[in-house]
């Protein structure tokens, strides 16, 4: 349920994002080398839109690296606590 509402919010910010900037979907489309419908769907959070998609919608509006810096954990103040400890590895199988 919270990863729904969280889509839903991602969707409406993105269509915010385009509104402020004055741009059409037409014109995100074009940028991030996509469908006017794909960034209708990203807009209307379906899940089937690839993250490339997303990622390429965000530049398209410019604010990729706010989104990049989001997601860094070294940005948290857990990661930097955590930045001079070594974390496990992953296990291969």
């Amino acid at each position: 349920m919270r990863t729904r509402l969280a889509a839903r919010s991602i969707g409406e910010d993105l269509s915010a994002w385009r509104r402020i900037r004055n741009l059409t979907a037409q014109q995100v489309a074009d940028k991030a080398d996509v469908s006017r419908a794909t960034i209708s769907r990203l807009e209307n959070s379906d899940p089937s839109v690839s993250l490339c998609t997303f990622l390429g919608a965000c530049n398209a509006l410019g604010i990729l690296d706010e989104v990049t810096k989001a997601v860094d954990p070294y940005e948290s103040d857990c990661g930097r606590l955590r930045a001079g400890q070594s974390l496990p590895q992953r296990i291969r199988r």
